[in-house]
This record gives C-alpha cells, structure tokens and sequence, in this order.
C-alpha cells in the first residue's frame, strides 16, 4: 500500500509495526485464542517497544503522538493477521479521555500504565435496552455524602477480565433541570458490587465479551472523571477515537485477507496458469484493494482532525472511516475466502474465521445505519426520522 502521504516518521512507524507483526501473525492469534488465552506477549512487546502509548502525553510515560499514530499501529498489526482489539478500548478510548479530561491524580494513576501496558481498561457503555441511543442509558450515579453510588447493567464490554478498571458511562441528575446527563467513572475490577458475567459468543476472538451489573457500586468523588457537567463533551472525546480504530481494525484485516488471496492467486493453477490472470479474480481483488485504500485515506483524514482538536470535523469523518473500513473489510474478507474457494474454509488458509470478525467492523461501535443517520442528519442537514 502507498504510504507517500504519510511522513518520515509515519512511514517508519509502520514499517517497525509491520516487522513486529510478522514476527507473531495469525499462527499465533489463533493459537491463544485456541487456548482461551491472551495476546499478552505481542502485548508486552508492543508496550514496551512503545506502541501502545504512542498517542498518550511524553510527561505521563507515552510518546507523546495521536490517534493517527496509534492507528497505524493497530493496522499494520491487523494486516500481520495479529490485531490488539484492546488498543482501541485502553489506550485510544480511555487513554484519550484520561489524558484530556481527567484530574491530575488519574492522569498519574493511569496514564503512565496504560502507556506501558501494565495497565488496561476497558470501556462501558453500551446497554441491554439502549442499543446505540447514548440517551436512554440507565446506569445513574447518586451521591451518598462525598461517594458516588453507581447501579445499572452493561453489555458486550470487550475485556473486563484483563482489565484493571472500566471507565462507565452513567448518567447524573441535574441539579438545576432535573435530567439526566452522562457523566464517567473509574470502576476498579475488584469493586463490591461490581460483577461480570461472559457471553458466549461465535467469534472467535482473544478479547472475551462480558455482561456487567453495578448493584450500589460506591465509588470515592475522584472516580468521576474531570467535570460532571462536560460529560457530553468527555464521552465523545473517547468516541471518536473509537471509531477512527475500528477503521484501523478493519483495514488491518481486509489487508491481511487479500494479501492471502493475492497470494494464492498468483500460484493456484488450474486451466495451465494461475487463476490471477482472470479477470473475474483478478478485477475483484483490485476493487477490494481500491475500497481499502479509500477507506484508508479516510481514516487518516479522521485522525489528522481529531489530533488538530477540531472535535466537530472529526466527528463527521470517523464515523464516515468506520463506515468505509468496515464495509471495504467484508468485501475484502468475502472476495478473498472466494478465490481460496474451498480452501478458503479450512483451517490451514486462515480465513474463514474472518467472515464472522469482519461483520465486527460493520456492527461495532456503532452500527453503518446508525452512521448513515448521522451523515444524514449532521452532514446533509435532513429531518431526523427518530
């Protein structure tokens, strides 16, 4: 893939990324993930070659960069066949919000750890009942004296068994109006009342997915992270790096897939040469790369946004990257699967289980028809239909 956009420093970013991905690969993803593991070595290799903290601040132990570094990493180890799905959650979502709106006793708490990989989170806010309306989240926090009292339910919460904490989204009450406003908490793993149940779940992924009820989960006043009346603010700061790395994830595996079917194709002879000199493989194979690429460009357009501080354009574009990745990577992945043919599905080419990550890109963390009624609203200024 052309990187003559990219600088100096980028270029070489991703190629050290690239290096370190090959030395692992999908050989060994799927061998933790067989063994109901987790990546922890790539994870600490990651970390301590500081890639994982590369967006966090230079004073808090990172590397002093943004989003757009941080997602180059997770692409080039997604096209090595062995992504960190818990970068997007730790560093990119919780990491962000820490380091632009937390206080300076959790910026020293957590930053440093997050940055080093001694320390992950995950993040909390998707509901049984609320699906993608961020409004209709039930998890309140009331006061009890100077603590914070934390009740409600979370679901498909990437991580929490690794996780040292979760940062949760739940709402407060208005003083002045009596509404409800979000607002964001540090949770430690060991809280009372704090429980995690896993759900059982068809994709076959290292990161485990977990059901969580806060029963009266008191928290100390520092668990609120920065102000209680910029939790709007606060929670999309977290959401669009979110969705600019979901972008990564999914560049990251539709490279992977049609290098693999590229590959293939290049060899796999059947009528006396190979099968990629067809055009109805070849010209597939070049339509996914092309809708890679677009999606790409993108995604760093999102990432160069956000890292400017211009949180209004950036929203716009991460959702759009999150769209154009996640629709690239199933096209990617399915064109792929069908040049291997039958070969595609077995365990030895490595694809098939790609199918089910790819929709991933397309449902996660927002839905693609949640993102076309934001472009339609936001972007083309038409009437809500909700």
């Amino acid at each position: 893939m052309s990187t003559v956009l990219e600088t100096e420093e980028h270029q070489a970013l991703r190629a050290a990324v690239a290096a370190l991905g090959r030395r692992y690969g999908r050989d060994y993803l799927t061998r933790v993930v067989r063994d109901g593991g987790h990546p922890e070595e790539l994870w600490a290799e990651a970390a301590k070659l500081g890639y994982l903290g590369v967006n966090l601040p230079e004073e808090y132990g990172g590397g002093g960069g943004g989003i757009a570094e941080l997602s180059i990493v997770l692409e080039e180890l997604g096209a090595a066949g062995c992504p960190l799905l818990m970068m997007v959650v730790s560093p990119a979502i919780c990491g962000t919000v820490i380091a632009r709106f937390g206080t300076e006793r959790q910026k020293r708490q957590w930053l440093p750890g997050l940055a080093d990989g001694s320390l992950a989170m995950a993040f909390g806010i998707t509901e049984p009942d609320a699906g993608s309306n961020s409004h209709r989240i039930t998890t309140t926090a009331r006061r009890d004296g100077d603590d914070w009292l934390l009740t409600g339910r979370k679901v498909f919460i990437s991580g929490v068994d690794i996780a040292d904490a979760t940062l949760i989204v739940g709402r407060t009450e208005d003083a002045r109006t009596g509404r409800l406003k979000p607002c964001l908490f540090i949770v430690p793993r060991e809280a009372p009342g704090f429980s995690r149940a896993q759900i059982d779940m068809e994709l076959a992924s290292a990161e485990k997915q977990f059901e969580l009820v806060l029963d009266d989960v008191r928290l100390p006043a520092d668990a609120l992270v920065g102000d209680e009346d910029a939790g709007l603010l606060q929670l999309f700061a977290g959401l669009n790096p979110e969705r600019i790395m979901t972008a990564a994830f999914a560049l990251g595996m539709g490279r992977y897939a049609v290098a693999k079917a590229v590959e293939y194709a290049k060899t796999r002879e059947v009528w006396k040469q190979p099968i990629g000199g067809h055009q109805a493989i070849a010209h597939p194979l070049a339509q996914a790369h092309i809708e890679l690429e677009l999606a790409r460009l993108m995604m760093q357009k999102a990432a160069r946004l956000y890292d400017a501080g211009d949180d209004l354009g950036a929203g716009e574009a991460a959702n759009m990257a999150k769209y154009a990745a996640g629709e690239a990577c199933v096209k990617a992945v399915d064109q792929s699967v069908h040049t291997l043919g039958g070969n595609g599905l077995t365990r030895e080419y490595g694809l098939a289980s790609l199918v089910t990550a790819a929709r991933v890109a397309r449902i996660a963390p927002v839905s693609r028809e949640m993102i076309l009624n934001f472009v339609s609203h936001q972007s083309l200024g038409l009437p809500k239909s909700y």
